[in-house]
């Protein structure tokens, strides 16, 4: 089956995992994803946290399945006419170099569209073009940090917080994604290619609207009635940490379950909607809540709603996670267990969905990965394993026309 993105060539020069995830994403659907690396070093996730002496780590090879490696040394004279033969045949160069390092390559924005006029160059970036941090180096906390998230997450009585969620990279590379499928749907009406960057900043921010729509209820009203500070404590100027309460209007919290004294994640979200008064009364044995004037409306709950919450963790505390939904599922409750990582592994479901996947990597033998997030009706992405460093420059170089004999030296002078 032909991929929706086949016949699309993008030249990866990124690295780490906001840029890397963006490009997988597009491998996935059929895009020629080369992933251009240094020779002798490659992606620096290549070395880091392995798992396995002397093999690339699980960093790289879950954010690059279905690419090419081709190594080439950019500041040889013969790495700069490679790369400028690849342009000339390219449709996308995503790149996640720091200012300035292209232009200092000799592949200015200007030189790029003189080789290639139908090109998309596609940047990751800490901070947008013009902004006062625009020189900082950014990594995944960071951006959290400079993008509302850390200031909105955990609770009130603690400090800022960073998710585990890879909202600063992986979400970034996503928002990078769909700007360059934009840019090339745009390419096909008009025949010129643009620029594309996306900034670590703004996706994190993008990602906390709900947050900056909170400052301006506060800004306005002064208080925040869905938090869990109100109505009996107090709200400063700025939108505070609100712990495990739901961000749209609706009470949630963490309760625990049965084993939560030697189990850390024996656990629920349990989550208390309007429609769901009666059913969540009728699961827990408290029928008579569902008439009573003081629990009939989420305005007259809330005063109570910490003490509603403990009646429900002591409802759960017979039941493990498990049981507890089964249960409540039953009544149309909005909840969820608490899932580890390695009970998400073990997911037959996200097996047989091919949300996580088990690839054969040349070195490494069987891993799990991430499969495709998105499910099409008539697609399924096959994940292929990472390629080895430079596993496939002598394939690509063939393909742009050079000899053996050409590729020979190039090795032996270490161009690529």
């Amino acid at each position: 089956m032909s991929k929706p993105l086949e016949g699309i060539k993008i030249i990866d020069f990124t690295h780490v995992q906001a840029g890397p995830a963006c490009t997988q994403l597009l491998a996935w659907y059929g895009a020629d994803v080369i992933k251009v690396e240094r020779p002798g070093a490659g992606d620096v996730t290549r070395s880091q946290l392995r798992d396995i002496p002397g093999v690339d780590a699980l960093y790289f090879t879950m954010l690059n399945s279905n690419k090419r490696s081709l190594t080439l040394d950019t500041k040889t004279p013969e790495g700069k006419e490679i790369l400028t033969k690849l342009i000339k045949e390219s449709d996308v160069l995503v790149e996640n170099f720091g200012p300035g390092a292209l232009d200092r390559m000799g592949f200015t924005w200007e030189h790029i569209k003189e080789l290639n006029p139908g090109m998309i160059v596609a940047s990751v970036k800490g901070f947008s073009d013009g902004h006062h941090y625009e020189d900082l180096k950014v990594y995944e906390n960071v951006a959290q940090c400079a993008g509302g998230a850390a200031s909105t997450t955990g609770f009130d009585d603690g400090p800022p917080t960073v998710s585990a969620a890879a909202l600063g990279d992986s979400n970034t590379g996503m928002h990078l994604a769909i700007g360059i499928l934009t840019a090339l749907r745009a390419r096909d009406t008009t025949g010129k290619g643009q620029k594309v960057a996306v900034s670590m900043q703004d996706s994190v921010l993008n990602l906390c609207r709900v947050k900056l729509r909170d400052q301006q209820r506060l800004d306005r009203v002064g208080y925040l009635e869905e938090y869990p500070q109100y109505p009996h404590g107090s709200f400063s100027d700025v939108v505070p940490r609100g712990g495990n309460a739901g961000g749209g209007g609706q009470p949630g919290w963490v309760l625990k379950c049965k084993g939560w004294e030697t189990d850390p994640n024996a656990y629920i979200y349990f989550t208390i909607q309007g429609h769901a008064w009666a059913p969540i009364c009728r699961a827990i044995g408290k029928e008579e809540w569902i008439d009573d004037p003081a629990y009939m409306t989420a305005q007259a709950r809330q005063d109570k709603i910490f003490d509603i919450f403990g009646t429900i963790e002591e409802w759960l505390k017979d039941k493990t996670k498990f049981e507890a939904v089964d249960v409540l599922r039953k009544f149309d409750i909005p909840c969820a267990p608490v899932l580890t990582m390695k009970e998400l592994a073990n997911d037959p479901s996200l097996r047989a969905s091919g949300t996580i996947v088990e690839v054969d990597h040349k070195e490494r033998g069987t891993y799990l990965t991430v499969g495709s997030p998105i499910k099409f009706s008539d697609m399924k992405p096959e994940i292929k394993a990472s390629p080895l460093l430079g596993e496939h420059t002598d394939e690509i170089l063939e393909s742009m026309g050079y000899s053996q004999q050409q590729i020979k030296d190039f090795h032996e002078r270490r161009v690529v």
